[in-house]
């Protein structure tokens, strides 16, 4: 069985957020008619606390955009975004709500960032999504959202790694690209890694 997965539509990565993607609007019409094609729907949001180590406001001195370690991993440093309960960590209100099964919520933890939705960046912590799809009966994840470069890519690597198939729906993701070329790399290591670009 399939099972779309929609990573990180939220209001803090879409136009006037406080990390938006640029054009990540454009997703949302291509998620809401891709999501009747499919009989299991996961969603997923950054759910970080106020005081998240990712946020470069918790490290005086440094930018957004700045690389620290936090623990064993590089984290790049970048705006406050996504606290929970707040608005801009809500869904977009412009997803189609009422076929959504299941939300995935990850970074929650200060110390350590969560960019794919089944593990923390430290690989520590599960989010116990590989074993909701799989008492679902899927095997097959097929990935939109935001963004390519960062939660896309790291959900697709790791569905990889988990034994799912993995398609990376193409039209129904947009990037960050950082560092120019970011997103085209993103989606060159998912192909070699076995995703299926469409």
């Amino acid at each position: 069985m399939k099972a779309l997965l929609i990573i990180d539509v939220q209001n803090d990565f879409l136009p006037g957020g406080a990390l938006a993607v640029p054009h990540g609007d454009e997703v949302i019409d291509a998620v809401n008619e891709l999501i009747p094609q499919y009989e299991v729907v996961v969603a997923t949001q950054d759910w970080h606390p106020p005081n998240h180590q990712s946020f470069a406001a918790q490290h005086p001195q440094r930018a957004i955009g700045d690389v620290v370690r936090l623990g064993d991993l590089d984290q790049v440093l970048w705006p406050t975004h996504c606290v929970q309960g707040e608005t801009g960590a809500e869904l977009s209100n412009r997803l189609n709500p009422y076929d959504i099964d299941h939300v995935i919520r990850k970074g929650a933890n200060p110390q350590i960032d969560s960019y794919s939705a089944f593990f923390d960046n430290a690989r520590q912590q599960s989010t116990g999504l590989a074993e909701y799809l799989r008492s679902r009966g899927v095997d097959e994840v097929h990935v939109a959202g935001l963004a390519t470069d960062y939660c896309v890519k790291a959900t697709a690597l790791d569905a990889v790694e988990l034994g799912f198939r993995v398609v990376l729906l193409q039209h129904a993701v947009r990037g960050v690209d950082l560092q120019p070329g970011d997103c085209s790399r993103a989606i060159e290591e998912m192909r070699s890694a076995g995703v299926e670009i469409q």
